[in-house]
């Protein structure tokens, strides 16, 4: 391969900092960090030695002058809120201009696929691009632009995805915005990309990539997610449920209980709990309810009514459930 000339404009055209790393516009800073010792790995001097002199070239640049700034920007929350606030800035600018195109056929295949199917198809897409991203100069170049293409067109179809975006913003066409609030509009459409300042859900950002890996039978890797998201909420019943489901479908039974007898101390009203401990043979213990699968503060809990109602709420992977509880 030939060494591009690294001038300013040949190095603006990659201004996606996940694309640059291909990585995912989900990814969190374990995720992120991952990846960038594996491509960091794959560019050092040591991998590079029988290498011709431009191949050593082009390695010392990318990885200075694109892979490490790119990794500084993403390592931490803020700067991550910064890129996905401008990114979303652009889908909006492109969508409300009719410019958002797509050119290559992963993007135009997620841009029609089921509503159900975005996160997966997305996920293997990525994967796809990522694999040979850094194989050669022409494949680094063209690979990185696909899935900057790819990652605009996700924020697109995810345009009311939480998991995504701190603030519950639309990604509105001009027609949608003239039917919306109007404090919505001007909230919206501001002239600048500023990150927004509301808390991020992480426990559920794991949650929704658990239910992604889930869904391609990747269950070590959903009993990670999960793991991480108990990890920051640990009083939540939910939570220690979806990951004993997790451990189960691993054939790990013993963990399995662990965390089934977890969420039934912290909600002994919490349904999907209940139906896994009969099937494990686990004792069941005294109500000590929670709301909304936390454990009340002063651990006495609510009544058995109440509970019961709010323990039907948990955010609980459909593809574990053979039957949802009657609300």
């Amino acid at each position: 391969m030939t060494s591009p000339a690294f001038s300013p404009d040949w190095l603006k055209q990659f201004s996606d900092p996940y694309a640059i790393l291909g990585v995912a516009v989900t990814a969190d800073e374990r995720r992120i960090s991952k990846r960038y010792r594996q491509v960091a790995k794959r560019l050092h001097p040591d991998q590079q030695m029988g290498a011709e002199a431009a191949d050593r070239e082009f390695t010392n640049s990318v990885i200075t002058r694109l892979v490490n700034p790119a990794y500084q920007r993403l390592k931490q929350d803020k700067g991550r809120a910064e890129v996905l606030a401008t990114l979303r800035f652009k889908v909006r600018r492109l969508t409300r201009e009719n410019k958002l195109t797509t050119k290559v056929a992963q993007s135009k295949q997620l841009l029609h696929v089921n509503e159900a199917e975005v996160d997966l198809f997305y996920e293997k897409a990525l994967t796809e691009l990522s694999d040979e991203q850094y194989s050669s100069t022409e494949h680094f170049a063209s690979q990185t632009d696909a899935i900057a293409e790819l990652n605009l067109v996700y924020l697109r179809r995810k345009m009311g995805d939480l998991v995504i975006r701190e603030k519950r913003t639309g990604l509105m066409s001009a027609t949608s915005q003239s039917a919306a609030a109007p404090t919505s509009v001007t909230t919206q459409q501001s002239a600048s990309p500023t990150p927004e300042k509301t808390q991020v859900d992480y426990g559920q950002r794991h949650v929704a990539r658990a239910k992604t890996y889930i869904a391609s039978k990747s269950y070590a890797e959903a009993v990670q997610e999960l793991r991480d998201a108990v990890r920051i909420e640990p009083t939540n019943s939910n939570y220690h449920t979806m990951l004993g489901q997790a451990y189960l479908l691993q054939k790990m039974t013993g963990m399995a209980k662990v965390h089934i007898r977890q969420a039934l101390k912290l909600d002994a009203q919490n349904r999907i709990a209940q139906k896994y401990a009969k099937q494990l043979d686990i004792t069941m213990p005294t109500p000590t309810t929670a709301n909304n699968g936390h454990a009340s503060p002063n651990g006495h809990g609510k009544s058995p009514a109440k509970s019961s109602g709010q323990a039907k709420k948990g955010g609980l992977f459909s593809v574990f459930s053979s039957k949802r509880s009657k609300k």
